[in-house]
């Protein structure tokens, strides 16, 4: 039960892969299930953030948070550094649980880095988190300024997933036509539309 207790104590501060000030209830209890994994994690996190802050801006990347190349590096990069101490069952598990809180905040009216959830941005970020912990897994010795690097080569080369956006930062459906932003946050299920991380904004 202490360790349960300090486990809680060490991730109050940082949730998930550094998204939020503080985790979810569902993060919470994937910390009692996973003590020692949580402990590493927030280990990690710390380190992690230092080298993200670092370079969040770099040219390969665009300036959104939520649904860019932005978010998507931020997703690949933390899963990857997680993944190369801690099993990819159990991180797999704390991403999962993350999406799901993400819905509460949904269904609460509340926003992450600016934005309410939504459904696609769930898929989204899963679908990053998979390529995250398969570059940790086959990285799992190398620093994180190379982890970074490696990781920036898979978004420039497409292999991560973004929304479909055009040049003024507004979001698209699969056919090209601008979502209404003002009914687009009061649903869930938004008609956005993923492509890969190389597809360039267009007018």
């Amino acid at each position: 039960m202490r360790s349960v207790l300090v486990t809680l104590l060490l991730i109050y501060c940082v949730g998930a892969y550094g998204q939020r000030p503080k985790p979810g209830n569902y993060e919470k209890r994937w910390a009692v299930c996973h003590p020692f994994a949580a402990i590493k994690v927030k280990k990690i996190t710390k380190k992690v953030l230092r080298v993200f802050e670092l370079s969040q801006s770099d040219s390969i990347n665009d300036s959104y948070t939520n649904g860019g190349k932005l978010d998507a590096y931020r997703h690949v990069f933390f899963m990857a550094a997680f993944a190369q101490k801690v099993k990819t069952k159990k991180i797999r598990r704390l991403g999962e649980v993350h999406e799901k809180w993400n819905y509460v905040q949904y269904l609460m009216a509340l926003k992450e880095f600016g934005e309410r959830p939504d459904s696609l941005s769930s898929v989204m970020d899963l679908k990053n988190n998979e390529l995250g912990f398969e570059l940790g897994m086959k990285n799992r010795k190398v620093d994180l300024m190379i982890l970074k690097q490696l990781v920036k080569q898979e978004i420039i080369k497409g292999n991560a997933w973004i929304m479909k956006r055009n040049k003024a930062g507004l979001y698209l459906d699969c056919e090209g036509a601008q979502i209404d932003k003002s009914t687009s946050q009061k649903k869930w299920s938004v008609p956005k539309c993923l492509v890969s991380s190389n597809y360039i904004y267009k007018d």
